[in-house]
C-alpha cells in the first residue's frame, strides 16, 4: 500500500498534520484546526492521560508538546516559534492540522471507538476536507465532522456512541483552561506571543458556549 513516490529525492507535497493524545473524556475524537496558528496551539498543547507504562500518577493528565518533550533538545518555546515560523513560509501550501483522540471510553469504561483499521474512517474525512469533498461545523475547540460527515458504512457503533465521540463538552473544556494556562507559564518570555493569543481566544469561545 505504500506510495510510489515514498522514495523521490525532490521530496512530496504534505497535506496534513495530525496530533493527537490518550484521553478516556473531554476531547473528542477529530478536530481540524482553525488554521495554522490554531494547529500549532493544538500540538503545542497535546496532552495524554498515563498509564502503568508512564511516569505519574495513572489517569493524571500530562501535556506532551508535538509528542517531542522527551526529545526536544533545546527551549520548548523556540520549538513552537520554530512551527510559527514554518507556517509563515509556507502560507496557503500549509498543511491542514486535525487533532484526534481514538481512546475515549464510557462512564463505565468500555471503548467509544474502536480503533485499528476503523481509524481510517477518519482519516477519509481528513482527506476528504482537503479536496474540498466534506463538510464541517465549527465548534469551540475547532472545526469537527457531523455524524453524516464521517462514513460509517458497516461499522459496529451505535449512534449515541459515535455522537458521543463528536460531543464537545464545553464545561470540561472550560475546566481544561487552568492546566493550559500552568502548561504555558513555565515556557515564561520564551512563550510566543502568538500562541497566547491562541489560549485567550479559545477561552472567549468557550465562554460563549
Amino acid at each position: 500500500m505504500i506510495s510510489p513516490d515514498w522514495e523521490k529525492p525532490e521530496g512530496v507535497p504534505i497535506d496534513i498534520f495530525i496530533f493527537g493524545g490518550r484521553r478516556a473524556s473531554v476531547v473528542p475524537l477529530v478536530t481540524e484546526a482553525f488554521g495554522w496558528d490554531h494547529g500549532v496551539f493544538l500540538g503545542a498543547t497535546a496532552s495524554s492521560e498515563t498509564t502503568a507504562a508512564n511516569i505519574g500518577v495513572v489517569g493524571a493528565v500530562r501535556r506532551d508538546p508535538f509528542a517531542m518533550k522527551p526529545f526536544c533538545g533545546y527551549n520548548m518555546g523556540d520549538y513552537f516559534q520554530h512551527w510559527l515560523n514554518m507556517g509563515d513560509r509556507l502560507g496557503s501550501a500549509a498543511p491542514r492540522i486535525f487533532y484526534v483522540n481514538w481512546f475515549r471510553k464510557t462512564a463505565e469504561g468500555k471503548w467509544l471507538w474502536p480503533g485499528y483499521g476503523e481509524n481510517s474512517r477518519v482519516l477519509k474525512w481528513m482527506c476528504e476536507r482537503v479536496a474540498g469533498q466534506a463538510s464541517a461545523v465549527a465548534t469551540p475547540i475547532g472545526l469537527m465532522p457531523t455524524v453524516d460527515d464521517l462514513d460509517l458504512s458497516g461499522l459496529d457503533v451505535s449512534p449515541e456512541s459515535v455522537r458521543e465521540l463528536l460531543r464537545v463538552d464545553v464545561e470540561a473544556m472550560r475546566a481544561e483552561v487552568p492546566d493550559l494556562r500552568s502548561h504555558f507559564d513555565q515556557f515564561g518570555d520564551r512563550l510566543p506571543a502568538r500562541l497566547e493569543t491562541q489560549l485567550r481566544s479559545l477561552e472567549t469561545r468557550l465562554a460563549e458556549g
